[in-house]
């Protein structure tokens, strides 16, 4: 039995909408990995690094739109905005400078592999993977992801903690 909860309590429409296209790219990347598995290719040893590669070459655009160069506080404004704080059912904890601490209750690219039918531990490791991307969009920031926890390891909440550790 798994032990991943992962239930979205908002339920608007657009909502739905938006997280049924975040499922769309998590399913993308799942089929991606799973067939490059039929064809000898280890998903580990080629998805972390270029998803970590679209989150740098995201992360160098947000930094350039965010207008407080690599300030957390642009990071909240142009990636954890609105509808992505209802989409993930967010909690912002912390933000400055230095520091953006995030608590995701939902997340839908684990609801994507959930309805494929993948074992926690391929969830766990399809979450690792697509983390790659967060990493590479904080090292565009100058600054470390931390993941105390995650939904896809079966903990509550994915525990995001961006830290600027030397100024």
């Amino acid at each position: 039995m798994s032990r991943i909860t992962n239930e979205s309590k908002i339920k608007n429409p657009l909502i739905v909408g938006i997280r049924e296209q975040l499922e769309h790219r998590a399913l993308w990347m799942y089929l991606l990995c799973d067939e490059a598995e039929k064809h000898g290719l280890k998903a580990e040893d080629f998805a972390p690094d270029a998803i970590k590669r679209c989150g740098l070459y995201q992360g160098r655009n947000l930094v350039e739109k965010g207008g407080k160069g690599q300030s957390l506080k642009g990071l909240k404004k142009a990636l954890f905005g609105f509808f992505a704080q209802k989409v993930f059912e967010m909690d912002i904890l912390r933000c400055d400078d230095d520091h953006l601490d995030i608590d995701f209750h939902y997340c839908p690219l684990v609801k994507a592999w959930q309805k494929q039918g993948c074992s926690d531990e391929q969830i766990a490791m399809m979450c690792d993977h697509a983390m790659c991307g967060d990493r590479g969009i904080g090292e565009s920031f100058g600054v470390e992801l931390d993941l105390p926890g995650t939904i896809a390891k079966g903990d509550p909440t994915c525990q995001l903690r961006y830290i600027r550790r030397n100024k």
